[in-house]
């Protein structure tokens, strides 16, 4: 994730995850292995990593204006989440 770099029109990434669910195995996972690439490639990007107990995995993306786009992230791998974040971050 190190080079992947998040730009305009995307303003904000939120994930929302389960602690210990298996659901959220897979986020957990790639955040433990890319969080600190991505914050150092994106030092000043809001990327925000809400955990709650019992939640579904998902990732929301803001983009200009206001509009929010998100995806599931339910028993998804690491890699897979990888390829979500690419995807939502070029939907606009």
């Amino acid at each position: 994730m190190a080079g992947v770099r998040l730009a305009a029109p995307l303003r904000e990434l939120r994930i929302h995850l389960c602690q210990k669910g298996d659901s959220s195995k897979g986020i957990r996972e790639f955040l433990q292995q890319n969080y600190v690439g991505m914050k150092k490639t994106n030092p000043k990007f809001p990327i925000l990593v809400r955990e709650c107990s019992g939640v579904q995995p998902r990732l929301w993306a803001r983009f200009d204006k206001g509009v929010e786009k998100s995806v599931s992230l339910n028993n998804l791998s690491a890699t897979d989440v990888l390829g979500q974040i690419k995807t939502i971050s070029g939907a606009c």
